[in-house]
């Protein structure tokens, strides 16, 4: 794991992200499965590059064992008893050795015919009273299917082969002590099988390793993602109720005044509206830079120190500056609220009263009222636009008009991270706008 990922894990300010199962990290610290996982890993690849060299390794070990018995053998079985060899023809031991090593270069591509054309050849040269030692292809046929083939034919294999030397060692061969032989070649036999069957549980219990450390990186990675993308939302928003709102305050100001200084035919008229124009501007970029780093999450990492309830007459007096009049009023003990739910009625507040600035006419007016009572929270903000017949504040198209901002979007996170109900749009009274707001408060809420 790089040091990236365990540095996120250990930091307990970056969220949720907790910290990563060993998992892999450990099995490859282990002295024993680590060096497993490495042979492994090292005769994969050996065997991806060269499949048939494996294969031509075992083939040319049974004729190499075969040799010697061919040439200076004297027909004798491994229990000192002699075969039958000297009444058939000299090729026959030959042809047997070949047929039982040539099937091996397909034992792992089809190991259940494999066995089954070395089983029938391994009863054809028992029945011909012959014991060669190419006979041990069975061993490797019945490890190969033990390994890689299927369990159910496993079973009938090795019960087909246990009645095969059963039937040799009492009728097909002359052996002085069959119950010897049968029980030494059974042993090999459960032997070969048995070391397959590890070999398998093993290989499965490795890519069972392998596949839950992948498991656990696709997961981290998740995480992480998850966690930027929060933070990248927290930002964003952020930015847009605190940068936002403050521009939106600068630019109300700025155009109130450079129409102040236009009346009194002062010279800073041009200066203020340059302003008006260059803080426009910047709102215009800050929703581009907004719209990247924004995506939409429900929930929400807050950081110390927060605005709550208490910050909302600074604001109010920030907005009352900007030529809006805004009447504040409250109900109940807001201020034993947690510190998430004054965060949440701060932003909402803010955002509704930057959007009168941005949007109601000249001599418009605005209400904010905050109602505290028992398990939820009610934030109603009301204006009354712009009186009949007043003009509208003046708006440049191209840099106020580039397309729909995240204010109303923001309030409804920011309510549906509280169970609340929004309601926005005109009042009643035919004009005006109206942002109605309530919240469900749980008692955790609350401060003692």
């Amino acid at each position: 794991m790089n040091p990236e990922r365990q540095a996120a894990a250990a930091d307990p300010s970056r969220g949720t992200v907790p910290a990563p199962s060993p998992g892999f990290d450990a099995a490859w610290a282990h002295p024993v499965l680590g060096r497993l996982l490495r042979d492994q890993s090292r005769r994969r690849r050996l065997d991806r590059r060269h499949p048939w060299l494996l294969d031509t390794a075992v083939v040319l070990l049974i004729v190499a064992i075969s040799v010697p018995d061919l040439v200076w053998g004297h027909g004798s079985s491994p229990f000192g008893d002699a075969d039958d060899r000297d009444e058939l023809p000299s090729f026959v031991p030959y042809v047997f050795v070949v047929a039982f090593a040539v099937p091996l270069w397909w034992r792992r591509k089809a190991p259940v015919v494999t066995f089954f054309v070395i089983a029938a050849v391994s009863l054809a040269h028992w029945s011909l009273g012959l014991w060669l030692p190419a006979g041990l292809a069975v061993l490797v046929a019945l490890y190969t299917l033990a390994r890689t083939g299927s369990l159910r034919v496993l079973g009938w294999a090795a019960a087909l082969t246990a009645v095969q030397l059963v039937l040799a060692a009492f009728v097909l061969m002359p052996v002085d002590h069959p119950l010897l032989a049968v029980f030494f070649l059974l042993g090999t036999v459960t032997a070969a099988i048995a070391i397959g069957l590890t070999l398998r549980i093993r290989r499965m219990y490795l890519e069972a390793l392998e596949d839950r450390a992948r498991r656990l990186e696709v997961e981290q990675d998740q995480r992480l993602r998850l966690t930027a993308a929060a933070e990248r939302s927290r930002v964003a928003r952020e930015m847009h109720d605190i940068v936002g709102h403050n521009l939106s305050v600068m630019v109300s100001v700025a155009d109130g005044a450079a129409t102040l200084a236009t009346g009194r035919g002062e010279q800073s008229a041009d200066a203020l509206r340059i302003l008006g124009d260059t803080g426009r501007q910047a709102m215009s970029e800050l929703r581009r830079v907004l719209g990247v780093l924004r995506e939409d999450q429900d929930g929400e990492r807050m950081l110390s120190p927060q605005p709550g309830i208490p910050d909302l007459d600074p604001l109010l007096a920030r907005v009352r500056a900007a030529g809006l009049p805004v009447t504040f009023r409250t109900v109940g003990e807001s201020n034993r609220l947690g510190d998430g739910v004054q965060l949440t009625v701060y932003r909402i507040v803010q955002e509704s009263l930057t959007n009168t600035l941005k949007h109601a006419g000249p001599g418009a007016s605005a209400e904010v009222t905050v109602v505290v009572e028992a398990g939820e929270v009610r934030i109603r903000v009301t204006d009354t636009g712009a009186p009949p017949g007043a003009p509208a504040r003046p708006k440049q198209a191209t840099q106020d008009d580039d397309g729909p901002g995240h204010g109303l979007v923001g309030i409804r996170q920011r309510a549906a991270m509280f169970g609340g109900t929004v309601i926005t749009g005109p009042r009643d009274t035919g004009h005006g706008w109206l942002v109605d707001v309530v919240l469900d408060v749980p008692r955790g809420e609350h401060l003692p």
